[in-house]
C-alpha cells in the first residue's frame, strides 16, 4: 500500500511540473529570471507559513472574483493584507459587490483549479477577460513568490520582471493600496 501512495505522489508531482513548464517556457522567451522551489502541495495561506517562513520576498493570496456584471477580477494581495469583500469594489472600479468566480471559470480562464490560483494564470487569459488588481503593500517588495500554475512550488520573481510578465500577457495592472497589512 505504501508503495502504490509513493507511486500516486510521484505521478501527481509530474504532472504538477508538467502543468508549470509552460510558464517556464514563456518566461524564458521573455527572457525574465525565476527561482522555483518545489514542494508538498499547499493549498491555502495559513497552510504555507513554513514555507513564507522560509523563502525571502514578498508572498501571495490571490482572489478570483467577478462582479454583479459578471466582469472577472484576478486580485493579488500581499499575504498579511486584510481584503476587505465588502468594499474592495470601490477601490477596484467593480460594478457592485464581489462574489467569488467559480471553479469552472477558473480554470477555463487561468488555467487553474482551486488551491493554485496565481498571478502566472493571466498567461492563460488570451482574450484579456482578467482585470488585474496588485496590492501596493506587495509591490514594495523587490521579489514576489507566487505558484508556477500548480500548489506544488513557488517561483520568485523580481518586481520588475512582473510587470514586464504582466504586460507582455496583455494585463497592465491596476495597483491599489487593497488594505491593511499587519506584518508589513
Amino acid at each position: 500500500m505504501d508503495q502504490k501512495l509513493e507511486t500516486s505522489e510521484a505521478r501527481e508531482e509530474v504532472n504538477a511540473r508538467q502543468k508549470a513548464e509552460p510558464l517556464f517556457n514563456l518566461l524564458k522567451k521573455l527572457g525574465l529570471s525565476v527561482d522555483s522551489q518545489w514542494h508538498e502541495p499547499v493549498f491555502t495561506v495559513e497552510g504555507s507559513e513554513e514555507l513564507i517562513a522560509s523563502i525571502p520576498g514578498g508572498h501571495t493570496k490571490n482572489l478570483f472574483l467577478k462582479d454583479k456584471k459578471g466582469r472577472i477580477f484576478l486580485v493579488v494581495a500581499h499575504v498579511d493584507t486584510q481584503v476587505d469583500l465588502k468594499t474592495l469594489h470601490q477601490k477596484i472600479g467593480a460594478q457592485g459587490r464581489l462574489s467569488f468566480g467559480d471553479s469552472e471559470r477558473m480554470q477555463a480562464m487561468l488555467g487553474v483549479t482551486p488551491g493554485s490560483v496565481t498571478i502566472f494564470g493571466i498567461m492563460n487569459d488570451a482574450d484579456g477577460a482578467v482585470t488585474l488588481v496588485l496590492d501596493a503593500n506587495l509591490m514594495k517588495y523587490e521579489i514576489i513568490n507566487g505558484h508556477p500554475l500548480t500548489n506544488w512550488a513557488t517561483t520568485s520573481i523580481s518586481r520588475v520582471d512582473l510587470m514586464s510578465f504582466c504586460e507582455a500577457t496583455g494585463h497592465p495592472p491596476l495597483i491599489t493600496n487593497l488594505g491593511d497589512a499587519s506584518n508589513e
